[in-house]
């Protein structure tokens, strides 16, 4: 992983990323509700640095590839009914 998307995201003030849920907010990771009618789902935060979103969409995507851990976790939402594209948000969430 390179660390400097990370730091690039934070800025010259890493203060402002005093929980988990503000750096995945920054990142462009953070859930959004996406409900309509009877389906309740989310959606990925579109805003955020797409720099560090990028990051952390690589890092996920070469995870899904090469660790064995990271493709039960898969197998495991795919059977719980998550399409593809649900498990990949919930596992950047999971990271961030």
């Amino acid at each position: 992983m390179q660390p400097r998307p990370w730091l690039i995201a934070a800025g010259d003030n890493p203060q402002r990323l005093a929980s988990d849920a503000s750096f995945a907010a920054l990142c462009g990771v953070s859930p959004l509700e996406a409900s309509s009618g009877k389906t309740h789902r989310h959606r990925l935060n579109r805003g955020g640095d797409r720099q560090a979103n990028a990051a952390l969409h690589r890092i996920v995507i070469t995870r899904l590839r090469c660790d064995p851990r990271t493709r039960a976790y898969q197998q495991r939402r795919l059977a719980e009914g998550k399409t593809p594209r649900e498990v990949i948000r919930q596992y950047q969430e999971l990271k961030v």
